[in-house]
């Protein structure tokens, strides 16, 4: 949750306005982009570890990103505890600060430890909650930033736009160091972390606040209990649920580019490269639809084309057509994203925005995680085929379309 009524944060002494929100905006940038970078560089390292030297199959892979990320499925809490619970003296700061140093020591261990499924499965979910609490963390202080300053839409974009970086960066240089020793790859995600500290120590101000805050406690019970009682809301996460639930083939798609095609992790790297640019594309597509088009039209025609979309995968044989189609779907995913994300906005209660948007993603982050644990269980059913996947999602994709009529028409009439 990121509360836009939370208390502002200290100026510096002497410190104009101009230069106070240039300070926290570079800040935030720098938060942003330097851990979403290190995220990028251990996801293929992780993955071809986990693949090649534990000799995983699909579904236990996709098992443990499913338990290992089960902190970013109740993020609302971290929120709650950052907006109301001081730690140290300090909200926003003391969880930040004690998260990055939590989660640089945790990347590091990650690489040492034995490779026992049960004990790396168990730091990794340790050291992810250090990662929920650091992205929430941000948010709050984004949030009021945002609310102090009137500049929402610029730190949102910013948000955004580090976050590509990071999967243009993370995602190229992860496939480069995918050759090399896992150490290698968390030590530089630690280094991501570590670099952070002393910028926040020295750059965060931040008011004490020594007691927990009862009222704003009673206040979010008080919404959790409006927001689940909302017809509007649960509808629409009932149709983020059916958007997202069709069994997934993401990891799958990774053992048939590896297995079959034979892909090097250097190309795999270049295909998230790919991707990324696919997306924002599509980002960019979505940016003038939104403006000519109802939430209805958008929602139906992004069931379709995402469905049909998948189809294209049935093409997917080489180097060349893995390139257009991954570029292809970076565009489809994200159109077929972004009115789930208008959904949600547009279905979160008035005075309850942070909590409800927040509540939204946490179905959206569950749903994809076992859309694709289930899609690997269906691959090794099917004897590592792939190709069956890519007609069963496409498919239970366009079973969604059957609810669109039932979701609250209020939400769906207006345009951007």
């Amino acid at each position: 949750m990121e509360s836009p009524e939370a208390p502002p944060l200290e100026i510096a002494e002497g410190e104009t306005k101009s230069a106070e929100y240039k300070r926290l905006f570079l800040l935030l940038g720098l938060g942003w982009t330097l851990t979403n970078i290190g995220y990028g560089i251990l996801g293929l390292p992780m993955r071809f570890m986990l693949k090649d030297k534990m000799r995983l199959n699909a579904e236990a892979i996709s098992r443990f990103f499913v338990i290992g990320h089960f902190s970013n499925y109740v993020k609302p809490i971290a929120g709650i505890l950052t907006d109301c619970i001081p730690l140290f003296g300090y909200r926003r700061r003391s969880y930040l600060l004690i998260c990055l140093i939590g989660a640089a020591i945790g990347y590091m261990v990650l690489a040492f430890i034995p490779r026992n499924y049960n004990t790396l499965l168990t730091v990794y979910t340790l050291n992810y909650i250090n990662v929920v609490f650091i992205s929430t963390t941000l948010g709050g202080v984004m949030v009021e930033v945002g609310a102090r300053f009137h500049a929402a839409g610029r730190l949102t974009a910013q948000r955004i736009g580090s976050f590509r970086v990071g999967g243009l960066v993370g995602d190229l240089a992860g496939g480069f160091l995918a050759q090399y020793p896992l150490w290698v790859a968390t030590s530089i995600t630690s280094s991501c972390h570590l670099v952070l500290i002393p910028l926040f120590l020295v750059w965060l101000f931040e008011p004490q606040a020594k007691e927990v805050d009862t009222q704003k406690l009673r206040q979010v019970k008080t919404q959790f209990v409006g927001l689940f009682q909302n017809k509007s809301l649960t509808r629409a996460a009932f149709m983020i649920f059916l958007i997202a639930i069709a069994p997934g083939f993401g990891t799958p798609l990774f053992f048939f580019q590896t297995n079959e095609l034979k892909f090097t992790p250097k190309f795999l790297g270049l295909l998230g490269v790919v991707g990324s640019t696919g997306g924002i594309a599509g980002a960019w597509f979505y940016f003038h639809l939104c403006r000519r088009m109802n939430l209805k039209h958008l929602i139906v025609w992004s069931i379709v084309q995402h469905a049909f979309g998948t189809l294209f995968y049935l093409l997917y044989q080489n180097t060349t057509s893995a390139l257009l189609i991954t570029f292809f779907e970076g565009v489809t995913v994200t159109l077929a994203t972004l009115p789930v994300y208008d959904l949600a906005s547009r279905g979160t209660p008035k005075g309850s925005e942070a909590l409800g948007y927040s509540v939204m993603m946490s179905v959206w982050n569950l749903t994809n995680a076992l859309s694709d644990w289930s899609g690997s269980v269906l691959f090794g059913v099917l004897k590592n085929s792939f190709i069956p996947l890519i007609w069963l999602n496409a498919a239970t994709t366009l079973i969604a379309l059957a609810f669109v009529p039932f979701l609250p028409q209020t939400l769906l009439r207006s345009k951007d």
